[in-house]
């Protein structure tokens, strides 16, 4: 059988390019008429398999959670780490997937037993980055392992409070014939850590690669199978990074946390706004700040944009933090509604500290910061703008609008301004201490921030 390795698609006929996921050269060769079932030995010791229960009969005694001893950590994962559950960290090489579970283990181990299995590391470079984060619990235990069996018999055995197993790409069951890394050992070793985890209830976090991409290495169903899927981002000539989930069976997926990247390890940024305007230029076009809603949590950013002439037939648009082809919406709504030409000039657009703002009430603080580039001009420091932009050049109504204003007033910012359509649940003490301008119109917008 050929399997593609992207996706896990499989034909008994070789195709260059594959069907279902349209990559190229991706298909591999598999024996699989002797690879066993391995689903059929995860026998469980706890319990009888095959009965169904009442939903009255079900005992539920409430989420019992172990704190990280980091509140980011905690903050993304909904409150801490849920007793049974099946974790998925992952990211870019470098960007700090161990050096984080180190320190989390630093603090879980004062109180529980941790198994830290690597099948990357020996326990002799473990120890050696440990020493200098500073990793010293006597409760840690060092496992340098990469089959499956005997790494769950271990934990039968041993019954720790927490497994980390780093990375779950590197791991593989000797039955099967396929390597380590591919499609089916990624695929059947999480079931089997998976059902080990659910039967003695003991919590795991898995450490998985990405791909060239940027997704998660090995099938789609992996990340079917875990309880929660945690993404750190972030560049790796920024010294920030962000914890983001992108599924959370136990809490919520728009939370994120923030860290800075030091020799000691990674530092938990508690007040990412200050973070993110930190070192921002005075009395210069092109820039405006902000506000995005990350969870619960409002951040505020700064927003660059750099417009100039092209001499290109087709001029150039390029972004960092924000969508694409939303840059290009907006820039046909300020040529169309707005009266500004964009159409021979090259245009750049940069979210400082490697922050992604994803939400439409980014608009238009984009839209400003472009305009303030082309007739450069540039925009008052004490200015916040936020807001959704639509085709007809409206600015439209967000979410969360009091909390984003809260925090401009916290920040130092004297005005700010929003949808018209948003004046009307704003209370009268918020519009005593800050300034607060509706616009209908994005014309309107830039009249009210010079």
């Amino acid at each position: 059988m050929f399997v593609c390795s992207a996706c896990g698609y499989e034909n008994p006929k070789w195709y260059g390019r594959c069907p279902q996921c349209g990559e190229w050269d991706t298909f591999e060769e598999r024996v699989i008429n002797d690879e066993p079932a391995s689903i059929a030995k995860l026998k469980s010791n706890s319990g009888k398999r095959g009965n169904a229960l009442q939903i009255s009969e079900i005992q539920a005694d409430g989420e019992q959670r172990y704190k990280t001893g980091l509140s980011e950590f905690d903050r993304v994962l909904g409150g801490g780490i849920v007793k049974g559950s099946l974790v998925l960290l992952s990211g870019d090489p470098g960007i700090g997937k161990s050096t984080i579970l180190l320190q989390v283990c630093q603090h879980l181990g004062e109180t529980l037993k941790i198994l830290y299995v690597s099948g990357e590391e020996s326990a002799h470079q473990i120890k050696l980055r440990a020493d200098r984060l500073g990793v010293t619990s006597p409760n840690l235990y060092i496992m340098s392992e990469t089959d499956v069996e005997i790494i769950c018999e271990h934990i039968k055995s041993d019954k720790p409070d927490l497994v980390i197993i780093d990375s779950i790409q590197t791991v593989m069951l000797s039955e099967l014939s396929s390597s380590s890394g591919s499609i089916t050992q990624v695929r059947e070793s999480t079931n089997f850590i998976m059902r080990t985890a659910k039967d003695f209830n003991i919590p795991v976090i898995i450490v998985g690669h990405v791909n060239k991409d940027g997704n998660i290495a090995g099938p789609k169903v992996l990340e079917h199978i875990v309880d929660a899927v945690l993404y750190i981002e972030g560049e790796r000539n920024f010294s920030y990074r962000i914890l983001r989930a992108v599924k959370n069976r136990f809490g919520s997926t728009n939370e994120i946390g923030v860290f800075e990247m030091l020799d000691s390890g990674l530092r938990q940024v508690e007040n990412p706004s200050m973070m993110m305007l930190e070192g921002r230029p005075k009395n210069s076009s092109g820039s405006c700040v902000a506000c995005a809603m990350e969870g619960s949590r409002p951040i505020l950013a700064e927003v660059q944009g750099l417009v100039t002439p092209s001499n290109l037939a087709q001029p150039r648009r390029m972004s960092n933090g924000f969508d694409y082809n939303r840059i290009n919406m907006i820039l046909a709504v300020l040529e169309k509604r707005g009266g500004y030409y964009f159409a021979n000039m090259d245009v750049y657009l940069n979210v400082v500290g490697g922050l992604k703002l994803f939400e439409p009430a980014a608009d238009l603080s984009v839209a400003l910061a472009l305009v303030s580039s082309l007739k450069d001009t540039v925009v008052r420091e004490d200015v916040l703008a936020f807001g959704e932009i639509g085709l007809a050049g409206e600015i439209r109504s967000v979410s969360h609008c009091e909390q984003r204003i809260r925090e401009a007033a916290r920040m130092g910012f004297t005005r700010v301004v929003i949808p018209k359509d948003n004046l009307k649940s704003i209370s009268k003490e918020i519009q005593k201490e800050i300034e607060i301008i509706g616009v209908k119109y994005i014309s309107q917008a830039f009249e009210a921030i010079i």
